[in-house]
């Protein structure tokens, strides 16, 4: 299966919270997308493996992607080495992405900022040739670099390079955000209280996204960094 943007996340609801309303929007327009999640998420206070399993699920049909993929890493504890680079391009190659976004260059969880530059890393070096991967048929893959990465922002408040105007798809994007319900505000939950399930923090979320699509006069906009130049041939792509 081939796509045309493959979204790379940390952490199951890392992609709901930072692109996915990027990911509705260009479903919409007849792209294909597909979601790979790093880790299962095991280290966090609240929910379980299982339940964070049935509630990615959940979120990848609301979303209305063609694949959603968890690589099993060791949350908290991956790295940038050989072992999970290999992973990583072995994803890349079997769905040959155009674009790939993800996570943050820097953010309050580590894993976020370490997490973006693994995937960037993999994604060059899943063009080499020299480097051998196979699929799950144990034929080998055809290497494959993707055209563009873009980094989403997430926690931290970093000035994006460019927005996405996600205003027709918000509703809808934290529909998704809320599948993962084990992890935000439940009053009637009965485990540990965390930096995400107070109240006021789907609040943020929302007005983080008024916030980055003021300036060019969207209602919701999802924001981005770049790690190179880009380009365009076509002024009128950009206003």
């Amino acid at each position: 299966m081939q796509l045309d943007i493959l979204a790379f996340g940390a952490h199951p609801d890392d992609v709901e919270l930072s692109c996915g309303g990027t990911l509705l929007s260009h479903i919409a327009q007849g792209k294909t997308a597909g979601i790979i999640d790093l880790t299962r998420g095991e280290l966090g206070t609240r929910g379980s493996v299982a339940l964070r399993h049935e509630e990615a699920t959940e979120a990848a049909r609301i979303l209305g992607v063609s694949a959603r993929d968890n690589l099993g890493f060791a949350d908290g504890f991956f790295a940038n080495d050989p072992q999970h680079q290999l992973a990583v391009i072995r994803s890349i190659r079997q769905y040959r992405p155009e674009v790939v976004l993800t996570n943050a260059t820097d953010d309050r969880h580590p894993d976020h900022g370490r997490a973006c530059q693994l995937v960037t890393d993999s994604c060059f070096l899943a063009g080499l040739s020299r480097i051998v991967t196979y699929n799950t048929q144990g034929q080998i893959q055809k290497p494959h670099r993707p055209q563009s990465i873009y980094h989403c922002i997430q926690d931290r408040l970093l000035i994006p390079d460019f927005v996405v105007d996600v205003t027709p798809f918000f509703e809808r994007k934290m529909e998704a955000v809320l599948a993962f319900k084990s992890q935000f505000y439940d009053p009637y939950s009965v485990e540990p209280n965390t930096y995400i399930t107070e109240p006021s923090f789907l609040e943020r979320v929302r007005n983080r996204h008024i916030d980055f699509g003021r300036p060019v006069g969207f209602q919701y906009a999802e924001g981005f960094k770049l790690a190179r130049y880009a380009g365009v041939k076509n002024l009128f792509h950009l206003f």
